[in-house]
């Protein structure tokens, strides 16, 4: 029995921040942030302007937006995992209110699940094993949401510029085609765990007044030792699966960086048609970034059924998710 994605979902904000507005907000504290938005390819991003809206509401709009467009209900889902870095609550779970926002069955497996910016490429892939495992699990929801924003310091401009509010969903399913879920690769690199923190001493010295919390910590670092973790997960998984890079149909990559993107774009010979950039229109999205670019390659045309689709997606500590799936 194979795992293929049946459909994919997105909700964001209604407001759009061009780079305008974090350009003149460092100014005024004298910094220059030209190259920075530049190298990290901003424009706009959405953010959540009202007190009505967290990563909870929006994972409820982008679930009842996929169920829509596959034509189904909460009561077929058979598994719900929602994916979050920012939860509104930490019990009952998050997928408890989502469970009850989209009317699901009394018997779906309904569970929380964070692995920071990794996380919903993570989860995709380990409901997909697990749905190969159990022959009662059919279906499943799995849902991305990070209200980034919330949590960056309006003085840091690596996350203050740089993150956008959104969610992502997408429905899997169980079929006999010879199609969906292919295989992943893990990369883990604990030595740089201190680098992004939040809370910053964590939560129990948080709760306890002894430390403060509301913002994210994060030391800038050189990123680049976790490009060789990169080359050895795609050399993985093309050689254990029989495929080449030119396979790919299009690369699902995460958007926190464009010069990341870039980098590896120039470092496999991948061609601009088998890139997909939302960065510039949504900001980093955190969690559901890889499919948020999912979705805008189906909605563009540019993903269609049958394509090798290669995710790949890095999240704080570091951790490195690659996974390949035939669309």
């Amino acid at each position: 029995m194979n795992i293929r994605i049946k459909e994919v979902g997105i909700y964001h904000p209604q407001t759009s921040v061009n780079n305008e507005f974090y350009l003149d907000h460092f100014q005024k504290q004298g910094k220059d942030i030209r190259r920075f938005v530049q190298h990290m390819g901003r424009k706009d991003r959405y953010i959540i302007k009202n007190n009505d809206e967290n990563a909870l509401t929006m994972a409820i709009e982008a679930s009842k937006t996929v169920l829509e467009k596959a034509g189904m209900s909460g009561k077929d889902i058979d598994m719900l995992v929602f994916s979050t870095q920012t939860p509104e609550y930490t019990f009952p779970t998050n997928a408890l209110f989502l469970h009850n926002a989209i009317e699901g069955d009394e018997h779906t497996i309904v569970l929380d699940s964070n692995a920071n910016c990794a996380g919903m490429t993570a989860a995709v892939e380990q409901a997909s094993r697990y749905m190969k495992a159990n022959p009662n699990v059919k279906t499943a929801l799995i849902v991305g949401s990070d209200y980034n924003s919330l949590l960056c310091d309006p003085e840091d401009e690596i996350t203050y510029s740089n993150y956008g509010d959104a969610a992502a969903a997408v429905i899997l399913e169980t079929t006999e085609e010879d199609t969906g879920f292919i295989d992943s690769v893990y990369a883990v690199d604990s030595k740089s765990r201190n680098n992004i923190v939040y809370p910053e001493k964590g939560l129990s010295n948080t709760l306890r007044g002894v430390a403060q919390g509301k913002y994210i910590k994060w030391i800038p670092f050189d990123g680049s030792e976790s490009m060789k973790h990169v080359e050895e997960s795609f050399e993985t998984i093309f050689e254990r699966n029989n495929l080449t890079k030119a396979d790919i149909g299009i690369y699902c990559l995460s958007q926190f960086s464009l010069a990341t993107i870039l980098e590896i774009q120039e470092k496999f010979n991948i061609h601009d048609d088998q890139i997909v950039y939302v960065g510039d229109q949504f900001g980093y999205t955190g969690t559901s970034s890889p499919f948020i670019v999912l979705h805008e390659g189906v909605k563009s045309g540019k993903i269609k059924r049958g394509d090798y689709l290669l995710f790949w997606t890095i999240g704080a500590g570091y951790q490195i998710v690659t996974m390949v799936f035939k669309y």
